[in-house]
């Protein structure tokens, strides 16, 4: 699917809703004072958007 000159695929769109799907999780950390796993889940979303971005 083409939207505005960018091409996605299902595996782009499947690895960016594993991405939300983190960040949901860092907000969650951040609201029970888990500030070290959120962080960690943080650097994880971040590599699924990544690999999102790369994923051609």
């Amino acid at each position: 699917m083409e939207i505005g000159g960018v091409e996605f695929t299902y595996g782009n769109v499947v690895v960016f809703a594993v991405a939300a799907f983190l960040l949901a999780g860092v907000y969650s950390f951040v609201k029970q004072g888990l500030k070290i796993a959120a962080l960690v889940v943080l650097v994880l979303a971040g590599l699924a958007v990544a690999g999102g971005v790369l994923w051609l």
